[in-house]
């Protein structure tokens, strides 16, 4: 039986508190629940700007998007621990 790594992708751009407090809830997870883990910065990319502008950050898990603006770090948990 294999267990699956799942892909957590953060959408936001520097300079961005709610990215950074993100970012730091995300990392603390990864360290008990590993995980693939992306951040893309949208500011020089005109089409992500476009469709996230300052709805950021936006949090996806395997393709989903999961979280808009702030984490939950118990309902990350719970969804990288579903199979």
């Amino acid at each position: 039986m294999t267990i699956k790594r799942h892909r957590v992708t953060l959408y936001g751009k520097k300079e961005c508190c709610l990215c950074d407090q993100a970012t730091e809830i995300l990392q603390k997870v990864e360290a008990s629940v590993p995980f693939d883990f992306e951040k893309v910065d949208i500011s020089d990319n005109p089409e992500l700007l476009a469709e996230f502008g300052l709805k950021i950050p936006v949090i996806y898990v395997d393709g989903v998007q999961v979280f808009k603006y702030r984490v939950n770090e118990n309902r990350l948990r719970a969804l990288l621990n579903r199979c």
